[in-house]
């Protein structure tokens, strides 16, 4: 069985790059008709543009405020959150870009009672500040893929396999990112960490199956080598995917913060599988074929 699969992909393993670069090709076309139209590369929520949140503790509708108080409030996005183990129905969190005190009269004069810290509580975030932390976790994530592409460069001290990791971590994050365009979700000051450690995860297993390829030339031929790695590679990703998803349908009905980031997590885990045993491994055995 492993013969047949191995000289199957011995046949076709140039062809299926053709799977990833599609997907790239129209991830950058998305991307590119995308910011045409938002005037940026993703949506992004208070905690990166600067407005107000408020939490209430009642049973409001939140698709019945949400349309009633639209005209109001502006760009307002409602969420509810319900008790994790009995599911009952907590509070109501109402984010708009409008000013604390102008938000609060809105929604005083909407639900007819004083909002006071018993029954609601209020952050505001102003503009600058935001923009200010937005602009620093976007430097961050630079860095963090600059110094990687540094270390992989360092270890393998090859152009071709170091270029095929770096590829294939990049893939995982723009891919990532195009699906959260496409679903329409807001990226918050969590969503960008989270695409921080995406960059941890998608390059441990490119790691592993360069190491095992190149380094390991002792521990049978090419495709031995690839299959070994594909074993280990996999239930690595297949655990930390699992783990990340249980987590999202968890904590997904009161933590706003935690669900962005295992939402993030799981999408570039998903492709990391793509990209990894697919794109990457592709690549390398192009390269050792035509260097042997």
């Amino acid at each position: 069985m492993k013969d047949k699969i191995a000289k199957l992909h011995d046949k076709h393993y140039k062809l299926l790059l053709l799977i990833p670069a599609a997907i790239l090709i129209f991830c950058f076309l998305y991307t590119i008709f995308f910011y045409s139209i938002n005037g940026d590369f993703f949506k992004k929520d208070i905690s990166l543009t600067g407005g107000t949140s408020i939490t209430i503790y009642d049973e409001t509708d939140a698709e019945k405020l949400k349309e009633d108080l639209s005209e109001k409030l502006g760009e307002i996005t409602t969420r509810e959150i319900y008790d994790i183990i009995t599911r009952e129905k907590k509070a109501l969190i109402i984010e708009t870009k409008l000013p604390g005190n102008e938000a609060r009269k809105i929604l005083e004069d909407y639900l007819g009672y004083e909002l006071n810290s018993e029954n609601s509580s209020l952050e505001f975030t102003g503009s600058s500040l935001s923009e200010s932390f937005y602009r620093q976790l976007v430097i961050a994530i630079i860095f963090a893929f600059i110094f990687m592409a540094i270390v992989v460069f360092i270890i393998f001290r090859t152009f071709i396999p170091s270029l095929a990791i770096i590829i294939s971590a990049f893939a995982d994050i723009f891919m990532t990112l195009t699906i959260i365009n496409l679903f329409g979700f807001k990226l918050s000051s969590a969503g960008i960490v989270a695409f921080l450690m995406l960059i941890g995860y998608s390059v441990d297993t490119d790691i592993l199956l360069t190491t095992r390829i190149l380094k390991r030339k002792g521990e049978g031929n090419l495709n031995q080598r690839i299959f070994s790695s594909f074993k280990t590679g996999i239930t690595m990703t297949l655990t930390s995917l699992l783990a990340v998803i249980v987590a999202l349908f968890v904590v997904k009905s009161f933590s706003l913060i935690l669900t962005q980031i295992f939402m993030v997590l799981s999408i570039g885990l998903g492709f990391d599988l793509l990209n990894t045993w697919i794109t990457n491994v592709s690549i390398l055995k192009w390269y050792v074929e035509k260097k042997q």
